[in-house]
């Protein structure tokens, strides 16, 4: 399954230092798995999916891994961003992509470190079993793994 597949790394750096972590979780287990991998960053995590469907009509990536951080604010603007990054990644994945989801939405910044660390939760990690298991699921389904 691993020969020559790519998996292109769609990162939100508002929190960099935890975004940071997460794509170190993420190129961990890549590295890991033997998949390739490229890094696109995007100025916050509105912008991820828009970023992954225009790098999909490039055909070059069997799957991406989404990542970022939203904290909650003062305003209203967390939820709306919230709801809306995570719909319109199941949009993307219920059209045929391989998408893993490693948006952390957290009240805290602490709570971010926790979910993000690779001696915590390693949500990178989390983040490529999940991107693997569909880049397999839709090889399966498309018949490409029984060549």
């Amino acid at each position: 399954m691993t020969d020559g597949v790519r998996v292109l790394i769609v990162t939100s750096r508002y929190y960099a230092r935890i975004a940071e972590e997460l794509e170190a979780g993420v190129t961990d287990a890549l590295d890991a798995v033997g998949i390739g991998y490229d890094f696109l960053e995007v100025p916050g995590a509105f912008e991820i999916p828009a970023a992954i469907a225009l790098a999909t009509s490039s055909g070059e990536y069997d799957g991406y891994a989404a990542l970022g951080c939203v904290l909650r604010g003062e305003t209203s603007h967390y939820d709306l961003i919230c709801a809306e990054v995570a719909r319109a990644m199941m949009d993307l994945s219920l059209s045929g992509i391989a998408v893993g989801f490693g948006v952390l939405t957290c009240e805290t910044q602490e709570q971010a470190w926790e979910r993000a660390s690779r001696s915590g939760k390693n949500k990178g990690r989390e983040v490529v079993d999940a991107v693997v298991r569909m880049i397999e699921l839709s090889q399966h389904f498309s018949g490409v793994d029984e060549e």
